[in-house]
């Protein structure tokens, strides 16, 4: 089931992502939150792309497991990172072969110890030449993914050419955003209603990180470029390293989040999971979500 056909008509998806794990009790890890989280029947899962295509072939490797035996539609992340246009039209064909029919097209990050994208030789330089690129060579077969960025990204402090970056995505022949995490609904709202005013027209799914550590939240925002929120750092501050209490907290305050969301029309959500299941299943039975999206 290709995404865009869940989101059509106004369908809504719950979503969660994972990452390739590292090593043999990362994998053990992953098999049972996946085997958690299939339990609530999820419109789709993502699979992360790793830096220059290191995890290239565990990424499809995953996705096709989820699809074929896991009997949940899977989306596999790919990036411009470390790839010529050829490497690109010949790993399209791998993820076609294995019966894949979903991708989120990414420019990917600056591979570690870098601080600024570099454009591969012969190779790509932004998501929307990806995304152009896909459409080009494989029609509609793909149902395509973007991101976007409510706060705006982290390596452009012009905002509004940042939504502009955006728009030519989904003109290139993105048919959903999936956002960078978030943690105040107010910015989630004021770049759906501005890309709206803009033309952009496609569903918009909003990214959900629940906080589960306080350390590593913060770790994650600078990153990425999304703030955490003064009553929710002073609310972290308080807890102290408390860890079940953090955790706790975090699954209140993105289950509120949320509930905010989905009751003002949000296309879809989706979970960033770190792997784990805990945190999204309660979320997810807090909200009573059953009956109410696409599977």
């Amino acid at each position: 089931m290709r995404i865009r056909d869940l989101l059509k008509n106004g369908g809504r998806t719950i979503s969660f992502e994972f990452y390739p794990p590292k090593n043999e009790v990362g994998e053990q890890q992953l098999a049972q939150t996946l085997e958690v989280l299939k339990t609530l029947h999820p419109s789709y899962i993502s699979v992360t792309y790793g830096a220059m295509g290191t995890t290239r072939a565990r990424t499809f490797e995953i996705a096709q497991m989820i699809k074929f035996e896991k009997q949940v539609e899977s989306m596999a992340h790919l990036t411009c990172v470390g790839h010529t246009r050829a490497d690109m039209t010949e790993i399209l064909q791998e993820i076609k072969d294995r019966g894949l029919e979903n991708v989120l097209g990414l420019r990917g990050d600056p591979p570690a110890g870098t601080d600024k994208f570099v454009k591969p030789k012969d190779g790509l330089g932004y998501a929307s030449e990806l995304i152009a690129l896909i459409r080009k060579e494989h029609g509609d077969y793909f149902s395509i993914g973007a991101a976007g960025y409510p706060e705006g990204h982290q390596e452009c402090a012009d905002k509004k050419k940042d939504l502009a970056y955006l728009k030519a995505k989904v003109d290139a022949g993105a048919e959903f955003i999936i956002t960078q995490l978030f943690f105040d609904n107010q910015d989630f709202f004021q770049f759906r209603d501005t890309i709206r005013s803009m033309g952009v027209t496609v569903p918009v799914i909003a990214g959900i990180m629940p906080i589960a550590n306080a350390k590593q939240i913060e770790r994650f925002t600078k990153m990425c470029g999304a703030k955490i929120p003064a009553h929710v750092q002073t609310k972290l501050d308080g807890i102290g390293d408390d860890h079940e209490a953090v955790e706790a907290y975090g699954i209140e305050y993105a289950s509120e989040q949320c509930r905010q969301l989905w009751d003002n029309g949000v296309d879809g959500i989706h979970f960033y999971t770190l792997n784990k299941s805990k945190a999204s299943k309660q979320i997810y039975e807090n909200l009573n979500l059953e009956g109410s999206y696409q599977k």
